[in-house]
């Protein structure tokens, strides 16, 4: 009786103390099926110990509190009509000279450490990876122990008779690769007659048996190990998944932040064109008091000025809430004070034809190599429809070795004349299977549905790669135009300014060359993130562990530098 006590103690303790275990399993899984995709890819770590205690005082309540009053116990606060609009814009707009510096290459750092996008889609490969240990568990040895005490008596005054027993059971079960499942169970019993008048008997037993269950045409061959299966190739779906979204998460960063860095240069050349309109307003004004102008030119100047205030305050708010959305998305908070630096990520342009282009995606990309792999779990799936249509042929059969039953305290005193077994086959006619051959049809369909998709898939992906070399070539003419035409503003105002001639053309001529700086940014933004676009359609992207831009042989030494600055030498 000890024994068992103590056995069932220690395997309490060690399945409480496998924890850490569990974790090195999960982490070991995670590091093969990144090495197995390769590319760069790696697996994420994470601890998994809870630090926190999840327990709160809310979260038993079968009617959790809302905060919802009726409009009686709300007020509103009408703002004065005399209130200094201008001030509080003014005050809203004014964009942060401290705090947190951000550059392209700090940004994506931050985006891997505390973005929630980043977090869930790495939790989603490590719960791959935990559905696959699971699967993996069921088809590995699995021990049970069960400890059963009983008390049995009866209320009969003449016999005062009662039995203490402990049933200790101590199993082992081992799915089968090809069906079916083998137990091994050691049976310990034992009893003691609890008596008033003389001293207890003491008796005990011990059985080993094996018993094993195997199906021979239904639920037999690969279809008994599917969970399986489908968890290992899930495990591989998720690490290309994860690499996938590490690609596709560094260009829209970086698309983010070049949108903010844009719309920074943006805001800069209103403020340069607003000081402008400022000074020729006062060189108006002093004109119109010579006598040199009419007095209404003045207005006209007034008026602009406030069409370019009106357009610097909207640009600003527009910034403000973009850099907001993009706090959030990197997952800081709300209320950080951020400094975006505009940087420039110099990635040279490719050499490539929309043909080659196609011919690279279709054998990089790895969402697409998923779908091709999701129509195999198709038509794996309509060959497990077509073995549920079989009738049922099982073999069962088991093999027992009692003690010797003249040896109370014998305990695994086992005695081979006490051996017994048992052998059956079953066989079950398939007379009902409607609703197997209608699952039947439905993989089928489900599998022509996956056939279609995947095609539709893998023609998105050749429109996408031949769009993608388009668009760098439609970047590159497009700031050449933009350059061309601020050359060609500059020299305009140049001549203008020269000639001292009318205000209003000296603005309209600052105007087009405003639109033409505003212009060349947005065409130097697009051309990045073209190039960005064309690696990420093509499968050729690859990010650092630290979620860095890699750059490929032959690019040469790609590196971020200030806007409008020279790398700076190694």
């Amino acid at each position: 009786m000890c024994v068992t006590v103590v056995s069932l103690l220690g395997l309490t303790l060690g399945s409480i103390g496998c924890g850490k275990g569990t974790d090195r399993r999960i982490n070991l899984a995670l590091e093969t099926s990144a090495t197995d995709v390769d590319g760069g890819t790696f697996a994420p770590k994470r601890d998994f110990q809870s630090k926190d205690d999840y327990r709160t005082d809310t979260q038993l309540e079968e009617t959790p509190p809302t905060v919802n009053p009726p409009a009686d116990d709300l007020e509103f606060e009408q703002a004065p009509p005399d209130r200094d609009v201008a001030a509080r814009l003014d005050q809203y707009a004014d964009i942060a000279a401290s705090g947190t510096v951000l550059d392209l290459g700090e940004a994506l750092k931050i985006a891997q450490a505390s973005s929630r996008e980043f977090l869930n889609a790495e939790e989603e490969y490590i719960l791959a990876a935990i559905r696959l240990l699971i699967e993996r568990h069921r088809f590995g040895p699995r021990f049970f122990n069960d400890t059963r005490l009983a008390l049995d008596g009866n209320l009969d005054t003449t016999n005062n008779d009662t039995t203490l027993s402990i049933i200790n059971e101590l199993r082992a079960v081992q799915q089968l690769p090809y069906g079916g499942a083998i137990e091994a169970s050691l049976i310990w019993n034992a009893a003691e007659m609890l008596r008033e008048e003389v001293s207890g008997e003491y008796s005990s037993a011990t059985t080993f048996a094996i018993n094993a269950n195997i199906p021979l045409l239904r639920n037999s061959g690969p279809i008994a190990k599917e969970s399986l299966i489908q968890a290992e190739r899930d495990l591989v779906y998720a690490a290309r998944q994860f690499e996938r979204f590490r690609r596709v998460f560094l260009v829209d960063i970086a698309v983010d932040y070049f949108d903010l860095v844009a719309q920074l240069s943006a805001i800069a050349n209103l403020e340069r064109s607003l000081g402008s309109r400022l000074q020729q307003q006062e060189r108006t004004a002093a004109r119109v008091a010579a006598g040199r102008e009419a007095a209404f030119q003045t207005r006209r100047f007034e008026e602009q000025v406030l069409g370019v205030r009106s357009s610097l305050i909207n640009a600003q708010e527009r910034y403000i809430l973009a850099l907001d959305r993009f706090k959030v998305r990197l997952g800081l908070a709300v209320s950080d004070e951020v400094v975006i630096i505009p940087v420039e990520i110099r990635v040279p342009e490719p050499e490539i034809t929309p043909k080659d282009a196609v011919a690279l995606a279709l054998n990089y990309r790895l969402d697409l190599q998923t779908r091709r792999d999701f129509i195999d779990d198709s038509r794996r799936d309509v060959a497990n429809s077509k073995n549920q249509l079989l009738p049922d042929l099982d073999l069962d059969g088991g093999v027992r070795i009692g003690s010797d039953p003249n040896d109370n305290y014998g305990d695994f005193d086992f005695d081979f004349k006490e051996t017994g077994y048992n052998a059956s086959v079953t066989f079950g006619l398939p007379l009902d299977r409607e609703i197997e051959r209608l699952q039947l049809r439905a993989s089928i369909i489900g599998l022509e549905r996956d056939i279609r998709g995947y095609e539709q898939f893998r023609d998105n992906v050749i429109v996408d790669s031949r769009a993608s070399v388009r668009a760098i070539d439609q970047a590159r003419f497009g700031l050449s135009l933009a350059e061309q035409r601020i050359g060609i503003n500059e020299l305009i105002l140049e001549q203008l300014v020269l000639e001292e001639a009318d205000s209003l053309e000296i603005t309209n001529a600052e105007d087009q060359l405003l639109e033409s700086e505003n212009a060349r940014d947005l065409a130097f933004r697009d051309l990045r993130v073209s190039i960005l676009n064309y690696l990420l359609s093509t499968g050729q992207m690859r990010v650092t562990r630290e979620g860095q831009f890699d750059p490929l042989p032959g690019m040469g030494d790609i590196r971020i530098v200030p806007a409008g600055g020279v790398a700076p030498p190694p």
